[in-house]
């Protein structure tokens, strides 16, 4: 630690930085820990940027879209990360020096920050005052932070729950689907989730409530699958890996359900993306399909806080979380999403304030 002009403290800043863009499947090699880097722990004179202590990082699948290098002339709906620069995803930090009017020292935040210790933020749109902290901090990387929100949305705003529907969720002990899971049960719905493993079978059941969970990797045929546990067919599908689940999905909807587009986890690593082959079925069983992304709802934020607050304090919303310890196990930890080694919300652990 040593001191900039002016008797401004200037400090090491370990970062995780992206090496290169990435095709097929991603690497910890593409990223690298840097601990040359330094920062002055003062905002810039008229600056209104803030300044903070990165505490928690979210390992989220939408970060493998970003590691592609960026196709001229498509639209994506988030920017690729920067060769040589430092990763950025969502966090939760606490503000060390601010020239923002809306942000004061010792405010904690949730939003998109670096993956290093300390971070300059200059554009604090899409930040978040943290007012509840009589909940894990953690919890604002997940829970109550971006993929708590995409719960809410895909399941509350875009599939528009009845009681005693039949819900289906893919990926369900991920961030958003043990969410959607216990959602769905405090709506009255039949719930049933697919996992990649026994483990995470057994956590459907009997940590977060589902009514029946399987292994995707044990079934042969997952349209007979689905056929199994649905009879009567799904009423909702929470879409959370696209692909052949997605297609025999298709097969097994109702009349009139609804499928929430929220990711396709099985296609981020292909170079050729995986075609559907059962749409006829949106157009015969009228089903409504609906992308989403979670940013365009943010005004609904406050919404989704008041009525999932008083759940986890009565103990009828729980969460799992898969803790990583240190910023130098953020690759890994990054990594591991794409083979299914985290067992609920993976976090990595910055700084314990």
């Amino acid at each position: 630690m040593a001191s900039g002009g002016g008797g401004v403290e200037e400090v090491t800043n370990k970062q995780v930085l992206f090496k290169e863009y990435v095709s097929g499947f991603p690497k910890e090699s593409d990223m690298h820990v840097s601990t040359s880097g330094t920062i002055k722990l003062k905002v810039p004179e008229g600056s209104n940027a803030i300044l903070v202590k990165n505490l928690y990082l979210s390992c989220d699948p939408y970060m493998r879209p970003r590691m592609k290098q960026p196709t001229p002339g498509s639209q994506a709906y988030i920017d690729s990360f920067k060769p040589g620069s430092p990763i950025d995803g969502y966090g939760v930090a606490k503000v060390l020096d601010s020239g923002h009017p809306d942000f004061k020292k010792g405010d904690l935040i949730w939003g998109m920050t670096g993956w290093e210790e300390y971070s300059l933020i200059t554009t604090t749109q899409g930040l978040f005052k943290i007012h509840h902290t009589d909940v894990p901090l953690s919890y604002y990387t997940g829970l109550l932070g971006m993929p708590g929100t995409t719960a809410y949305i895909g399941f509350y705003e875009i599939c528009t729950p009845k009681k005693g529907e039949h819900v289906f969720i893919s990926a369900a002990s991920g961030a958003v689907g043990q969410l959607v899971g216990q959602f769905a049960k405090l709506s009255g719905c039949h719930v049933v989730g697919s996992a990649g493993s026994k483990e995470k079978v057994d956590l459907l059941k009997n940590k977060f409530g589902f009514d029946e969970a399987f292994n995707y990797k044990e079934e042969p045929d997952l349209a007979a699958a689905l056929k199994r546990y649905f009879p009567e067919g799904i009423d909702i599908y929470f879409d959370n890996v696209g692909g052949k689940m997605l297609d025999a999905v298709l097969l097994n909807m109702r009349v009139h359900g609804r499928i929430a587009e929220c990711g396709m986890i099985s296609q981020y690593n292909l170079e050729q993306p995986e075609g559907v082959f059962n749409l006829m079925s949106v157009v015969w069983k009228q089903i409504r399909m609906e992308g989403f992304l979670v940013f365009e709802y943010y005004h609904l934020y406050p919404k989704f806080l008041e009525f999932v607050l008083p759940h986890i304090k009565e103990g009828k919303i729980t969460y799992v979380e898969d803790i990583a310890e240190g910023l130098e196990s953020a690759p890994a930890a990054l990594i591991g999403l794409f083979t299914g080694r985290n067992v609920g919300k993976q976090v990595v652990v910055v700084a314990r304030e």
